[in-house]
């Protein structure tokens, strides 16, 4: 891991760019000194890290006392993307606004982002956990699909927060069943890109004990701030 940019934030927190082979990426830690536990912070399919909703979670994660970790994951941001990955992102686009089926179209774009996603994201953890300046469980917050793979296969995760959920492709739907961490999922009312029966039924499917849904009025992007410290007093209570 390298290091190729860091500034001091008003609020006290650390901005550091970073690179790992051909990962880029974004890791926020606190004023203090003591080690962190860490959150890794993922965007949705093809976003990039800069993206200032992120960026403004992570932020205000990181001055509530944890590291926070975001990449372009393949496929995402400025990485490159296949010529497969861009058709199915213009078919996408095109059944939106005619209003066709789009479930076919979100397998064949989102399945492969998360194949690819998830071991990118794990390479990542490898190198973060061995920093001096952090410590202890990591949780995870962000993008269901990627989210609910790394569940399964990553042991150090220890808690999730997961966000809207309707279009999860077959495979991550099948793997909810063996989540068993705990989970907090958050759901607009009325997102426009996201079935609401479908995140229901994906929270239902969520194999863990200790699950908890918090559901807003609203569009895709309207996820009250509040939701983000209640976040972090989630992720206290399991990282912390």
């Amino acid at each position: 891991m390298q290091f190729t940019s860091e500034q001091r934030l008003d609020d006290g927190v650390l901005e550091r760019e970073f690179t790992l082979g051909e990962i880029p990426g974004t890791l926020w830690t606190p004023e203090s000194a003591a080690p962190a536990p860490l959150i890794l912070m993922a965007h949705n399919n093809g976003l990039p890290r800069q993206q200032s909703r992120l960026v403004a979670r992570a932020r205000h994660s990181a001055a509530y006392g944890y590291a926070v970790a975001t990449i372009d994951a393949a496929g995402c941001g400025d990485r490159p993307r296949s010529a497969a990955d861009e058709q199915a992102r213009a078919d996408l686009r095109r059944a939106m606004q005619t209003g066709e089926p789009v479930d076919e179209i979100f397998e064949s774009l989102v399945g492969p982002l998360v194949e690819k996603a998830v071991p990118d994201w794990q390479t990542t953890l490898d190198a973060l956990i061995s920093l001096p300046e952090i410590d202890g469980p990591v949780g995870y917050s962000g993008w269901t699909a990627v989210g609910i793979r790394l569940a399964v296969v990553e042991p150090r995760i220890a808690a999730a927060g997961f966000f809207a959920g309707g279009y999860v492709p077959h495979a991550q739907r099948q793997e909810a069943r063996q989540v068993t961490i705990p989970l907090l999922l958050l759901l607009q009312w009325e997102d426009e890109g996201n079935p609401r029966q479908r995140a229901l039924d994906l929270f239902d499917a969520f194999g863990t004990k200790e699950k908890t849904l918090h559901a807003n009025l609203g569009g895709h992007t309207g996820t009250p701030w509040f939701e983000v410290d209640d976040g972090n007093r989630f992720f206290a209570r399991h990282l912390k």
